[in-house]
Formats: C-alpha cells, sequence, structure tokens
C-alpha cells in the first residue's frame, strides 16, 4: 500500500535501535520522577550484585558477578519503581473512595505509590482504614477457619521468594487444600507440564556458558527487549560473533532486529548498533507449529537422501518414539505447513539447513509457544526438533523456556503446585507430622472458575494483580465481589485489591530492594533464574515504612492465627531465613548445604539430569511427541476472523504499567491501540487511525473490546495485536491448552468492524 497515511495522536515513527541513547533517557526519567536523586545510583549499583539485590524484574541470569552494573533499562524501571519515594498514606486512602480508585488506570493505581501499613476495607465508608497486624491476622484466621479448606484459592506471584513461597505452600497443606492458582499457571504451565513427558524436567537445559558455545540460535515467539531485556546482552554479544540467530515472531519487533549495548562505549560513542537476527521469519499468530513441523520435514527428507543429518546413534541410544513422530511428520503436506505457518516451504527448508550445519544449536522460547490451545503440544514440538539431532545433554545446545517473573520458576521448585507429588506429600509428613491432601488442587483458571460458580469462598493472594491478570474480566470481576474474604500481600495498590469481597484485606510488604531485619539480623532471601541457578538477595533500603512486615513474616503471622493446633513454629522461622532453607532442605531434592551454598557469589545450579542425557522420565527415554495436525488452536466462526495476539508494551512488566509509551513499536502515550497488517486493513475496508470494535470470534462468545484504533504495523497477515491485559476482556476462560490450563491469550479468533463513518476521524 503506497497510500500515505494520515496522522494519529500518540503514534510516530520510531528509528532508534534497542537499548542504545533511548534505554538511558528512559532510565534517567524512571530516576527522576520516582526517586531520590541520591539514593537512585547507589541503588541500582546494588542490582543483581553479590552482596545486593535480586533485580525484581525478569529471570533472565546474571553473566558475572562482579563491579560493572548488571542491570537493564527495564530492571532499573522495574527497581525504581519498587524504591519510589511515594506513599499511599492512611490520609490519600481516606479521601478516595474504592469506587473513585476503581475508575482510574491500573497505571495511575501504581502510580500513586508504596502501601505503608495494613489496611481493612470499610463498607460503610467505601474506603480502605488502617487496621493493627494482629487483629488483621486474627480474623483472617478467624474466616478461613470457618471455611472447607478447598473453599480458599492461594495465588501466588513470581515476585515471592523461595521462603515466602515455601511457608506458603506449608500453610495451605497444613490448612488441608492444594489450590495452588499460581502465575506460572498463565505463562510457562505447558513448559512445567509438557517438557516432563519429553525429557523427564520441567526446565530449561541449557545455561549461559552454553551461549558462548553455541553455533546457532533459533529464537520463537518472544520479545526478549521488553520481556527479558537482559537476554540482550546475550544476544548482542552472539551476533557481534557472527553466531546466526534465527528469529519466529508475527511482529517485527525492534530488539530483535538491532540493538545498541548502552555498556558499549564504541557502540554509543557512535551512535550505531548491532542486527541481532540474521533471518526474520514473521509465522502467523498460531503457525508456530506448523513451521516446526516444516523444519522436521526438510530435515527427515535430507536425511534420506544423504544422510547423516540425525544423530541417529543418540535417537538409539536415548529416545523412545521417533517412528511414529517420523511418521507424522512424512504424513503432514507442504501445502498444509504453509497455509498454517504462513511461511513458504523454501524458507522452512532453509532453516532446516541451517540447523543441519550447526553442531550446537539452542532454541529460546516464550508465550508465544505456550499461550495457546495445543502450548504443551508446541514445547513437546520443538524439544522434538532438538532431539533429533541430539541438541540436548551437550555443550552449546538444548531447550530455553524464557521465564517472565524473577522468582516464578523457584515457587515452583519450593512447592507451589497444584499438582503435589506422593513423594513430595510423604516428606512433609516425615518433617512435620501432618497429613498435607494428596488429591489435586485448583490451577488459575479452574480458581477463577470457582469463584464465578461461588464454591470458592476466599483468595489469599502472595503479590500479583490476579483478576486484572486472568482472561474474562467480565465474568471474573464481579466474582471478586462475592468473596468472603480476600487478602492481598503487595508493595502498591493495584485493581485486584480494589475489588473488595465481603472482607478485604491489604498487607504491605517489603520490596526486594529493601533492608529486612529480623531477631537475628538481616536476612537473605533466594531466587531461582531462568536457568535454574539459585543465588541470594539481600535489599539495604530503609523500608517504605517501618509498619510493612516480609513476606515471610506476613505468610507465617497468617498461619499462626489460622493454625491453632499448628505442627510448625511459625514464628521462630520468621527469625532466621537459614531455618526455613533448612527445611527446604529436608523436603525439597536438589537443595544441599543450602545454606552454605547460596553464601557463594552467584549460588549454585539445582540438579538438571538431561544435561548429563540422564533421562527421568517413565520409560527412562526422553520421548518423541506427536503433535497432531498443524493447527494449534480452535478455527474462529464467520467470516473475515483473525487471530488476536496479547502484547506488553515496551513501559510495562507483566500487569505493572510504568508509563503509557510503546516507543520501540511507535507509540506513545496511549494504549488503546490495535496493530494490523495493511494488508488486512485494505481486505477489510479500513484506514490506519480508523476506530474499531473487537469482538471473539468463537462459538457462544460475547467478549468485546470497543473503541480501539488501527494502527498500520509490520506483522504477519491474519494477525493483530492488541496491549494485555486490556485485551484480556477478549479471551474466554475456557479458551485454554487442556494439557496444562494456560490461557489461549496468544491467538484468539476475532472479527474487527468499523465503529460507524460519523466517528471514523474523530
Amino acid at each position: 500500500m503506497n497510500k500515505k497515511r494520515r496522522s494519529v495522536p500518540g503514534i510516530r515513527h520510531y528509528d532508534g535501535p534497542a537499548g542504545g541513547w533511548g534505554a538511558l533517557k528512559a532510565t534517567a526519567i524512571a530516576v527522576r520522577t520516582q526517586m531520590d536523586a541520591l539514593d537512585a545510583p547507589v541503588t541500582l549499583l546494588r542490582t543483581n550484585q553479590p552482596d545486593g539485590f535480586d533485580c525484581p524484574g525478569c529471570a533472565w541470569p546474571d553473566k558475572e558477578h562482579k563491579s560493572t552494573f548488571q542491570f537493564c533499562e527495564n530492571g532499573a524501571k522495574a527497581v525504581t519503581w519498587e524504591a519510589t519515594s511515594k506513599r499511599v498514606t492512611p490520609e490519600f486512602l481516606a479521601k478516595n473512595t474504592v469506587t473513585s480508585l476503581l475508575a482510574k488506570s491500573d497505571y495511575e493505581l501504581e502510580g500513586y505509590g508504596r502501601l505503608t501499613r495494613p489496611l481493612r476495607y470499610d463498607r460503610a465508608s467505601d474506603t480502605f482504614r488502617p487496621v493493627e497486624w494482629e487483629e488483621a491476622f486474627e480474623r483472617i484466621g478467624e474466616v478461613l477457619r470457618g471455611l472447607e479448606p478447598d473453599q480458599v484459592e492461594f495465588y501466588t506471584s513470581g515476585r515471592a521468594s523461595n521462603e515466602a513461597a515455601y511457608l506458603f505452600q506449608l500453610f495451605a497443606r497444613e490448612y488441608g487444600t492444594n489450590n495452588f492458582p499460581d502465575c506460572s499457571n498463565m505463562c510457562h504451565e505447558a513448559t512445567s507440564v509438557g517438557l516432563p513427558r519429553s525429557i523427564g524436567i520441567g526446565k530449561g537445559t541449557v545455561s549461559l556458558d552454553d551461549f558462548d558455545k553455541t553455533e546457532l540460535v533459533i529464537s520463537i515467539g518472544h520479545n526478549p527487549g521488553t520481556n527479558h531485556p537482559r537476554m540482550m546482552g546475550t544476544l548482542h554479544e552472539l551476533a557481534r560473533r557472527n553466531v546466526p540467530i534465527i528469529v519466529f515472531n508475527p511482529l517485527r519487533e525492534r530488539a530483535l532486529e538491532r540493538f545498541a549495548d548502552p555498556q558499549s562505549v564504541i557502540e554509543m560513542a557512535t551512535y550505531s548498533s548491532t542486527d541481532i537476527a540474521s533471518t526474520y521469519f514473521q509465522v502467523k499468530a498460531g503457525g508456530d507449529a506448523a513451521a516446526l513441523k516444516g523444519i522436521a520435514k526438510h530435515l527427515l527428507q535430507m536425511e534420506q537422501e544423504r544422510g547423516g543429518v540425525l544423530d541417529s546413534e543418540f535417537i538409539a541410544e536415548h529416545t523412545q518414539g521417533f517412528s511414529a513422530f517420523a511418521d507424522d511428520i512424512a504424513q503432514t503436506s507442504w501445502e498444509a505447513i504453509e497455509r498454517e505457518s504462513g511461511l513458504t516451504a523454501d524458507a522452512l527448508k532453509s532453516v532446516a539447513e541451517a540447523y543441519a550445519k550447526s553442531n550446537a544449536t539452542i532454541i529460546t522460547y516464550g508465550m508465544g509457544i505456550t499461550q495457546h490451545n495445543k502450548g504443551t503440544a508446541n514445547v513437546r514440538l520443538i524439544a522434538d526438533v532438538l532431539l533429533m539431532r541430539g541438541n540436548i545433554g551437550k555443550p552449546g545446545a538444548g531447550i530455553c523456556p524464557l521465564r517472565g517473573h524473577s522468582n516464578v520458576q523457584g515457587n515452583r521448585t519450593v512447592g507451589i503446585t497444584e499438582k503435589p507429588t506422593a513423594a513430595f506429600i510423604a516428606r512433609l509428613k516425615d518433617v512435620f507430622g501432618f497429613d498435607a491432601p494428596a488429591k489435586h488442587g485448583h490451577d488459575a483458571v479452574q480458581a477463577t472458575q470457582a469463584m464465578i460458580d461461588g464454591h470458592a469462598k476466599a483468595l489469599i493472594c502472595l503479590g500479583g494483580n490476579f483478576a486484572v491478570a486472568m482472561p474474562d474480566h467480565e465474568n471474573g470481576f464481579p466474582a471478586m465481589h462475592t468473596l468472603d474474604l480476600s487478602v492481598h500481600v503487595g508493595t502498591k495498590l493495584n485493581r485486584t485489591h480494589l475489588l473488595v469481597g465481603k472482607e478485604t484485606y491489604i498487607l504491605p510488604c517489603l520490596g526486594r530492594t529493601e533492608l529486612d531485619m529480623q531477631q537475628t539480623g538481616r536476612q537473605s532471601i533466594t531466587v531461582e533464574d531462568s536457568m535454574s541457578m539459585v543465588h541470594a538477595s539481600s535489599g539495604k533500603l530503609k523500608p517504605a515504612s517501618p509498619l510493612i512486615r516480609s513476606e515471610p513474616a506476613i505468610v507465617a503471622g497468617m498461619a499462626r492465627a489460622t493454625l491453632k493446633q499448628t505442627k510448625v513454629n511459625w514464628m521462630e522461622l520468621v527469625t532466621d531465613y537459614d531455618l526455613i532453607r533448612e527445611l527446604i532442605e529436608q523436603t525439597i531434592p536438589g537443595f544441599d548445604n543450602y545454606n552454605d551454598r547460596i553464601r557463594v557469589p552467584g549460588g549454585f545450579r539445582m540438579p538438571l539430569p538431561p544435561i548429563q542425557r540422564i533421562w527421568p522420565t517413565a520409560t527412562g527415554k526422553a520421548m518423541f511427541s506427536v503433535f497432531d495436525g498443524v493447527d494449534e488452536n480452535a478455527k474462529g466462526e464467520g467470516d473475515n476472523v483473525l487471530r488476536l495476539i496479547t502484547l506488553r508494551s515496551h513501559d510495562q512488566y507483566n500487569t505493572t504499567i510504568y508509563a503509557l509509551d510503546d516507543r520501540y513499536r511507535g507509540v506513545f502515550g496511549r494504549r488503546d491501540i490495535l496493530f494490523m497488517n495493511e494488508g488486512d486493513m485494505e481486505s477489510l475496508g479500513l484506514e490506519h487511525g480508523d476506530r474499531v470494535d473487537i469482538e471473539t470470534a468463537l462459538a457462544g462468545s460475547v467478549q468485546r473490546l470497543e473503541d480501539i484504533t488501527v494502527v498500520a504495523y509490520s506483522i504477519a497477515s491474519g494477525s493483530v495485536g492488541a496491549y494485555y491485559p486490556e485485551a484480556n476482556v477478549l479471551v474466554p476462560l475456557n479458551y485454554l491448552d487442556k494439557d496444562s490450563g494456560t490461557p489461549s491469550y496468544k491467538s484468539v479468533p476475532v472479527r474487527v468492524t468499523l465503529r460507524s463513518k460519523e466517528i471514523r476521524m474523530l
């Protein structure tokens, strides 16, 4: 299309690379608007340092533990957002009703600053009022004792430490439930379910050292510049060494195109940058499985033609199921692969050729793979492609799921799961002397449905913005108001806090940056990054208020008040977090000498048997799978159906919105945007800047998102993109991967309609 685009407020071309001076400017703005100018430099320089705190942002590991600064633009935003000098005081809350606060945006709510004391909702005044800690604990315990354990949902955010998460699961299990809706249910649950079936563990197999040795990286379904930004340093190094990086993504993302490292004197001085992707394929939303099957198909064809392409010795010794996998790939037509992926056979064959030449390949993937109807099968298909050439269990190779929040993987390791193993339940009994429930509890979708159905009566949230992060706000939000009790442990106000139940408490906790002093002195917590490294984190900033408490202390306080016949000495554990880690060591494999090993800079790595080609599957072998067909998602109903991808902006982390800009995509000061392919716009009679309504194109669905502005963008034909969490209203609660329970945020069938001729140009 050569038609000149009309000007649209807040939309302008941004030509800079990811990182570079734009990142430094954004960091400076974040510091200036949130923190004291004297505190900020010292605080940022403690980020990801041996005696400092772990970044509360992404879970990408630290390259080295030394004195150079180890934070990125988005990490700086996360730190300054938490360490802000702004405060939510009792006076502020007395002047602002919950009803009036609900009219504010999510950005405004968190922008008011840090919570300073425990709060209880007062229905008569429609405000939150201060409450004493012990009074809050006793009332929470009283309500919980009056409910059946399975009527209570215990939600965990990925920002919680290993210590807090372990106490949280211990509290819930002694109370009597395995209801653990968790943020991982919304992102990498497909990894946690799929990889154990393929290789025996639900974690990635690569380390940062493997990136130093790899010969090829295939990047599928993720945007590292925004969602795991410290990864950009690693990709930058690879690109500078001329290691091929092949990208599959529906959108052209700036960070995957070119990046200027703010720590590179030459790039900063010369305003230059480094190209990241050696090849960029704009696969259709939901077309990754078809693309992967195309790569596998050509590998099999090359093996038949010339041999030596597959690692036949590895397949024979270490795997099962290859014949069924190969038969399915052979029967999958190139026509179907091209139709569903949106890519040509020649393009996919070129990837297979590059893969065949590489002696060590890493495949990285994000939620563009997991958040589909067949997310678990997608993950297994990536493992299949790696197993074909023996690329698991050797240097420079492996599978790399890109976790989001800083300790989402650690939470799962220390027991936050609705499906505990019999061995774990037995170890809890041996150590604590109580019988934890064995039956499976609720994941996030099941917990939301239980609230909608009226079965769930209470929700205890260890961080997070649960209701907003979930799909189907039209039904989920009202269900929050029906709860007998909702309790939220957090640092700032968010919308879920304001969806008050019959009784609602907000319990303010320390942030990652703050000094945690307990009876035995300064405490450290631990986290596990996306490459299974467990390390210590210790804040030093003065707490936002003398009345806030640590997450372990808050969990222990609720547990002690609830469990009158408890087997656990809750308050003693809070005096010294070493005691909590000793219990983790006794009940969870892999934490031997826990306290000693976290005192070594960099910490230690959890056991990963597949890197030694030991496969903890039922067969003792790595298992090939069969992906049925090429479709990842249900087909939409009717004509002109597009597939919607929910997206984070660059000024956002999960549901936290730092600002209203998305500079790499050229959006400034607004979020009411629908990114569209120009060819799709032309076929639907739409123009850049038109205002449209979006509705879900599924049987029985009535979800709508109204008055959204169309923006022409480089996105695969048939795919559209809108911001998360606003677009969550378009995702039905039951539109998910049935294997893992993960909502299908990344490929929702939708129709787009012009609002009216009269308002088209307004």
